[in-house]
């Protein structure tokens, strides 16, 4: 399973009260108010790791509680303070808090955000409020939801004129909330092409990656990230995105899920069939890809791309070829098959000139 987007409902702990004691012992007459205080919440923390790739824990997970503080005790005894709840995410995690009119966007009765119909009241979800977090870094921590504080025991009454309080206060409640987490992959660079245009063969290729390969459309379901090896020990992560098709940025096909991932993504890498084994046009192929990642966000029209031919083994490659590099004279097209391992050195010193390795 892999899960992207989710909606959870944390809530920290709430601080322990007050205790109202008297100290009664023998030869002490006047013991006077001795109750401690309570024990503070504990609080809900997020901490981004790099071993996590996927939201898929809080699945299993989705409500998030600390423990609550302890109550105060005689003999001026403080309650034990509550355990903080790590929750442990992937890095490149983002948190949107869910105010209360947010819940008639249709995302509450499941906590995994990720039919089409949901995709618009996202949209207008995300655009109309700012991420509560932004976790980029591996080891970064965020209290998501602070516990509440400890309340006084009846030591903190006493006066000259009350020698005797009875008065405590109750300990203060925990932070709550429901938030929307989504993930988006951090990568150096990002595979964007059409279902069986060989993006996944080339990640085999070009990294110690394994995606799932075969022959029929939408083979790859969710993002993988390989890391590429250079020579002076350099190295960079490749992401292979799903398959994109026409109509992606409005919710078709499985791509649509995943167009977020190549928001981060430094370079952008166009896949395409260059000999058409799929009965398209390479050069339809890629004013469409282009397209699509335009209509979706606007910003990533502006990163730095190239393209990769591939498939360059198979008859008609080499006329497609031409026509391609005779339409986009100014832009790097670089031909490769990846099924034979051609051409792969020259994408790999093309990948780290674009990437300023």
């Amino acid at each position: 399973m892999f899960v992207d987007r989710i909606k959870i409902f944390a809530q920290a702990g709430n601080g322990g009260r007050g205790s109202v004691s008297f100290r009664r012992e023998k030869f002490v007459p006047k013991g006077g108010p001795d109750g401690g205080d309570g024990g503070r919440g504990g609080d809900v923390i997020l901490r981004a790791d790099s071993q996590i790739d996927n939201l898929t824990d809080l699945f299993y997970e989705p409500i998030i509680k600390a423990k609550d503080g302890g109550h105060g005790m005689g003999k001026k005894m403080a309650g034990r303070a509550g355990a903080n709840k790590i929750v442990k995410v992937p890095v490149g995690t983002i948190v949107y808090r869910l105010q209360s009119a947010d819940r008639g966007l249709g995302i509450e009765e499941k906590p995994v955000v990720d039919a089409d119909r949901d995709q618009s009241a996202i949209r207008n979800l995300q655009s109309a409020m700012e991420p509560v977090v932004d976790l980029t870094h591996d080891g970064e921590e965020f209290v998501l939801c602070r516990g509440g504080a400890g309340g006084k025991g009846n030591v903190h009454f006493k006066s000259s004129r009350n020698r005797a309080p009875r008065q405590y206060t109750e300990g203060g409640e925990g932070e709550q909330g429901d938030f929307l987490f989504e993930l988006r992959t951090i990568a150096d660079a990002g595979l964007v092409g059409y279902p069986n245009a060989g993006k996944s063969t080339l990640l085999r290729k070009i990294s110690a990656a394994r995606p799932k390969v075969a022959p029929y459309p939408f083979t790859t379901l969710h993002p993988i990230v390989g890391v590429v090896e250079f020579a002076g020990y350099r190295r960079a992560t490749v992401a292979d995105i799903p398959g994109l098709i026409e109509g992606a940025h409005r919710g078709v096909g499985l791509g649509h899920e995943f167009l977020r991932h190549i928001t981060r993504c430094r370079t952008l890498i166009f896949v395409l069939d260059v000999a058409g084994s799929e009965g398209r046009s390479p050069i339809e192929d890629l004013q469409q890809l282009r397209k699509e990642v335009s209509l979706y966000d606007p910003t990533l029209a502006a990163k730095p791309w190239f393209v990769v031919a591939n498939k360059m083994d198979l008859p008609g490659a080499d006329e497609n070829l031409a026509a391609l590099r005779r339409r986009l004279p100014k832009v790097a097209v670089l031909p490769v098959s990846a099924a034979k391992g051609e051409g792969i050195d020259e994408l790999k010193k093309k990948l780290a000139a674009a990437l300023a390795l």
